[in-house]
């Protein structure tokens, strides 16, 4: 296990070094690390806080506090479902439920096979489109159980 910790550690020194000198350069280095890996070891958390002299604790709660940064590889697919209320108040609740038991996972998850991870959002901005989703950055809106049948064909396709 160590080795794939130093290997990750190596390949995200390129990019904390391209940012440390900038002002303010730790969304910077995570954004970079994301685009770059689709998702935040926390096996290199220790090595940003070093570069940019701040605690574990600091990266750690900045990691954290943004849904974006995930620990854990995505799925092929990323599919966000907004749980905020004006969707809710139009049926989100139900398609979020269809939405799991198609899936075959629960909101957090990524499926078994890979194909699709499965993350609760709080505002897509599409309220008078409500219920709404983004599967891989496209937004869907009306999003209903034809749409979630949809969906599930395309993520398992």
């Amino acid at each position: 296990m160590q080795h794939a910790s130093t290997d990750l550690v190596s390949a995200v020194t390129p990019i904390i070094e391209r940012w440390k000198g900038e002002e303010g350069p730790l969304l910077p280095i995570l954004n970079s690390i994301l685009r770059e890996f689709g998702y935040v070891p926390r096996e290199v958390l220790p090595a940003i806080a070093e570069a940019l002299n701040l605690t574990r604790a600091e990266v750690y709660g900045v990691v954290s506090f943004y849904h974006d940064y995930r620990e854990n590889p995505p799925g092929r697919h990323v599919l966000k479902v907004c749980r905020a209320e004006a969707c809710q108040s139009m049926g989100g609740e139900a398609v979020a439920e269809r939405l799991e038991s198609l899936l075959g996972v629960k909101f957090g998850e990524t499926a078994a096979d890979g194909s699709v991870t499965l993350e609760p959002v709080y505002c897509l901005g599409l309220c008078a489109c409500a219920p709404s989703a983004m599967l891989d950055g496209d937004v869907i809106g009306r999003l209903d159980d034809e749409k979630a049948r949809e969906i599930a064909l395309e993520v398992r396709a």
